[in-house]
């Protein structure tokens, strides 16, 4: 069945290393354990990956362990007459568990630390704590964040997601919507955050993902007329037939979507996209404004990355069949091609 919602609890793979009930689920239901994993130790893929965004200005912070490599990485984008953005990534070879990156999302603490870069997450009482100093930032200039999340009980969108491959699998949540208060410093300039309009949105992901992938992914938050809402839609992680991530946010409940299509123009991904869903309640405008493109190849490892951030407007109906009309929302909508 199409849409699958996981309601039961119990452990994320069998005694064969493989998914036991691929679908979705309104949070943590299936439980992730890395020492059941049956690929090799440097096909494992776990990352904590933070996205806030004020209307101006946003930032993003990475702790990863894909494996035979880390990522560990932090942006700064500006949205302001000219739009700019930096990110600066620390590697690590063949971390393969070391960091210890913990197997759910609501306990345990994800750090990293070295002579360059402090970077920590926590969630603890209804909120998650980002706290980060990354010296020689850009231009040999330090740049310091404290943020603070809140999130309240409400729903998230998680998937399992199995590829054809053999103990090949996707887990991941994404938490929207949450309410961002704090501070990023960087060249003299403070950029803060306001709980009154400005999200923070997680993305945590564990698994073994296939060699060579492409995917696209897209989300936002907004407050509208007293409400929150936001959305999560993607798809090019391994067999969907069981369930999508496309989902729609709405104070704190999610509503299900089934299939989303981007489409990108020819002509260049700084040109207007469009979405358009099978079911037609996700019809949507996007007009960029940033392209934080990178793009490297090392032969057996290679990325063609465009996360473009811009402004959304157009409708989404939930499931009872209200509309919702949003206009100019700041939001985030990519594609990437991996191959590692």
């Amino acid at each position: 069945m199409r849409n699958h919602e996981v309601t039961s609890p119990g452990l994320l793979l069998g005694g064969d290393g493989n998914l036991r009930e691929p679908g979705w689920s309104r949070s943590q239901l299936q439980e992730y354990r890395r020492k059941m994993i049956k690929a090799p130790k440097f096909r494992i893929k776990e990352w904590d990956y933070y996205l806030v965004v004020g209307d101006g200005f946003a930032a993003a912070f990475t702790i990863s362990d894909d494996g035979y490599v880390g990522l560990q990485s932090v942006s700064l984008l500006v949205f302001g007459e000219k739009p700019w953005e930096h990110t600066e990534t620390v590697l690590n070879a063949f971390p393969m568990g070391k960091l210890r990156l913990p197997e759910n999302s609501s306990s345990g603490v994800t750090e990293y630390s070295d002579k360059r870069l402090q970077l920590r997450f926590e969630p603890k009482d209804g909120k998650r704590h980002i706290s980060c100093r990354f010296d020689k930032f850009m231009d040999g200039k330090t740049l310091d964040a404290e943020i603070v999340l809140d999130q309240p009980p409400m729903d998230s969108m998680v998937i399992a997601t199995p590829w054809p491959k053999k103990h090949a699998f996707y887990y991941n949540q994404k938490i929207n919507c949450m309410r961002a208060e704090g501070e990023v410093r960087f060249d003299g300039t403070t950029y803060r955050f306001d709980p009154e309009t400005d999200f923070g949105t997680l993305d945590w992901g564990r698994g073994v993902w296939t060699y060579d992938n492409t995917w696209f992914w897209g989300s936002g938050n907004t407050a509208l007329d007293g409400h929150v809402f936001g959305w999560n839609i993607g798809y090019g992680f391994g067999d969907t037939s069981a369930a999508t991530e496309n989902v729609l946010f709405y104070d704190g409940r999610v509503h299900k979507l089934v299939d989303v299509t981007f489409h990108i123009p020819e002509s260049g991904y700084m040109d207007d996209w469009r979405f358009s869903s099978s079911d037609g309640r996700f019809e949507m405008t996007f007009k960029p404004v940033l392209d934080r493109a990178a793009r490297m190849d090392f032969k057996l490892i290679a990325s063609d990355q465009h996360q473009v951030f811009g402004r959304m407007s157009g409708k989404a109906v939930l499931d009872d069949g209200t509309e919702v009309n949003i206009r100019d929302v700041m939001c985030f909508a990519e594609k990437v091609r991996n191959k590692y």
